[in-house]
C-alpha cells in the first residue's frame, strides 16, 4: 500500500536545475532519472521552454514522457516528438490589452509572441538565434487575426526591458495588468514571461496529478526561479538548488546543491532509497 506522504512524482525545472550551466545532462542524472522510474516515481520535466527546445532532455525521457512546457501554457508528449496534448492560451485580445499596459507602465519594453507553432518578435527585441524563421514586426502586427480564433494559439508573451532590473520589472508589469494575465520571470535579465490568468507550472502540474489521484503530498519539485516558485508551494516536498533565487529558497521547504554539481540526482537519490526502504518494510 503507499502512503499518503510517498513520492510518486518528481516534477523538476531545467534550466538552472536538472540541467547544468552549458546545459548538459550529467551521468548521475541521467542515472538517477532512470532509478526513479525504476522504483514506479514518475518524472516530469515542467519548464518554461517551449516544446521544440526540449531535444536536452528527449533522449533521457522514461515512463510516460510527458513534459509542462511554456510555464505550463502546455502539456506534451515527448516520446511523440513533443506533441501538445493539451494547451492553455493566452487569448489574443487579452495579450493586446497586455502589450498597451506595459508600453505605458514601463516605456522601452518590447514584446515577443510565443506560438505553438514558433516564436515571433519586434524588431527591436533580442533576437532569437535558434528560430531564424521568424516573424519580425510589431506585437500588435503579431498578435492581430483576420478570424477570430482561426490562428495558432498564443503559449505566452514576452516583454524585455534594455534597462529596468529583472525584479522591478516584474513588479511593474504584475501592478501594472496583473488582473489580465500571469507574470513571471526565469530569466537574469528583465525578461518577463506573460500567460493566462490563471496558468502557471503549479497549476498545470495539479492538473496532471489530480488526473493520476496523486496528492501534492506525493510530489517533490526541484526549481530555481521566480517562475517556480508556485509549483514549489504547492508540492509536499520542495527543494531550491543552491543557485536559486532568494525568494525561492524562501518558498521551498528544502534545499539541495547546486545544479552544476547535480543537485537534483542528490536528491532523488534519497527518494530512490526512501521508496526501496519502503517497499522492504511492505514485504515484511
Amino acid at each position: 500500500m503507499t502512503s499518503s506522504d510517498t513520492v510518486r512524482l518528481i516534477a523538476t525545472d531545467l534550466d538552472g536545475t536538472l540541467l547544468r550551466d552549458d546545459k548538459s545532462v550529467s551521468e548521475r542524472t541521467v542515472a538517477a532519472l532512470a532509478a526513479a522510474e525504476r522504483a514506479g516515481i514518475e518524472v516530469f520535466f515542467v519548464t518554461g521552454r517551449p516544446a521544440r527546445w526540449m531535444d536536452v532532455v528527449s533522449e533521457h525521457v522514461h515512463g510516460h514522457g510527458l513534459a509542462i512546457c511554456a510555464n505550463g501554457a502546455a502539456v506534451v508528449d515527448l516520446h511523440a516528438g513533443g506533441t501538445f496534448l493539451e494547451v492553455r492560451p493566452l487569448e489574443r485580445p487579452i495579450a493586446l490589452d497586455v502589450v498597451r499596459a506595459l508600453r505605458e507602465a514601463a516605456p522601452g519594453t518590447t514584446f515577443a509572441v510565443e506560438l505553438t507553432t514558433g516564436i515571433h518578435y519586434e524588431p527591436e527585441y533580442p533576437p532569437f538565434f535558434l528560430d531564424p524563421g521568424a516573424t519580425v514586426a510589431t506585437a500588435e502586427k503579431l498578435l492581430f487575426e483576420e478570424a477570430p480564433g482561426a490562428a495558432a494559439p498564443v503559449l505566452k508573451l514576452l516583454a524585455q526591458h534594455p534597462e529596468l532590473d529583472p525584479d522591478v520589472f516584474l513588479a511593474t508589469a504584475r501592478a501594472a495588468a496583473g488582473d489580465l494575465a500571469s507574470f513571471t520571470r526565469s530569466s537574469p535579465t528583465a525578461l518577463i514571461e506573460i500567460s493566462g490568468l490563471g496558468v502557471s507550472k503549479a497549476s498545470t502540474l495539479a492538473r496532471c496529478c489530480a488526473a493520476r489521484d496523486i496528492a501534492p503530498e506525493q510530489v517533490a519539485a526541484f526549481g530555481d526561479m521566480p517562475n517556480d516558485i508556485e509549483m514549489l508551494s504547492w508540492a509536499g516536498r520542495s527543494y531550491a538548488m543552491g543557485n536559486a533565487h532568494p525568494d525561492v529558497i524562501a518558498a521551498a521547504s528544502g534545499r539541495t546543491v547546486g545544479n552544476n554539481e547535480d543537485g537534483v540526482a542528490v536528491v532523488i537519490e534519497q527518494l530512490v532509497a526512501e521508496a526501496t526502504r519502503t517497499e522492504a518494510q511492505g514485504a515484511r
